[in-house]
């Protein structure tokens, strides 16, 4: 049995549990990590364990290299992975920094969020929740698929601004996460870069981009 925590218990979390919890020849056990109680009592419903923390905090105290689970799920309104890499890394080494102005003429359809992060896609309208991320055609427009996203931004090239990739990978339909391998792999890349940097979490089609600079 594969062990996920998914870090947020709204509602992209609580639709990922219930995809997850479905499926009879692959199942999972799953964590929910929330500071919502009531959310945390609708999860606990659907047969996931629960945790009541703070998200990044949970992860930077249970998440080692010999402890965790098969798969973390982000589902918080935060760049959950940049986060976690700056709690390890330390506000001295890691300090966060807006993405240039420009970059943006780089990236497919961005959108700068209420704080400093980008957000890509290659769509141009709303994903349907059920896409199961075909390798040759979009699932709304039958159009032939583009670069993959995370392949994408691995080689935007701006400025001084050296670009580190996370990929997402689908676990179901509109499920997407990542091992704690990989977030340890990430960390490491950082640990010996020093300057600007955009940190990116990014499936085929969507992503997250933060930036920062390593000292």
């Amino acid at each position: 049995m594969e062990r996920i925590w998914i870090i947020g218990a709204g509602t992209f979390g609580l639709r990922a549990s219930k995809w997850l919890n479905r499926q009879e020849e692959r199942p999972f056990d799953i964590t929910m990590v929330d500071l919502d109680r009531e959310s945390l009592a609708e999860a606990k419903a659907l047969g996931c364990r629960t945790q009541q923390e703070d998200a990044v905090k949970f992860l930077s105290t249970r998440l080692t290299r010999e402890n965790g689970p098969d798969w973390v799920v982000p589902a918080v309104p935060v760049h959950l992975a940049f986060e976690w890499c700056r709690q390890r890394l330390g506000g001295e080494m890691m300090l966060p920094e807006p993405l240039p102005d420009g970059i943006e003429d780089c990236l497919p359809n961005p959108m700068r969020g209420q704080g400093s992060d980008i957000y890509v896609s290659h769509a141009e309208f709303l994903c349907p929740p059920n896409c199961n991320e075909p390798d040759d055609r979009c699932t709304k427009t039958g159009d032939p698929r583009k670069t993959d996203m995370f392949k994408l931004l691995a080689r935007v090239s701006f400025q001084d601004t050296t670009p580190f990739i996370l990929q997402s990978i689908q676990l179901g339909p509109g499920v997407g996460g990542y091992t704690p391998a990989a977030m340890f792999d990430l960390l490491d890349r950082l640990k010996n870069h020093r300057g600007r940097c955009l940190v990116a979490t990014a499936c085929r089609c969507h992503g997250v981009l933060s930036g920062a600079v390593v000292s």
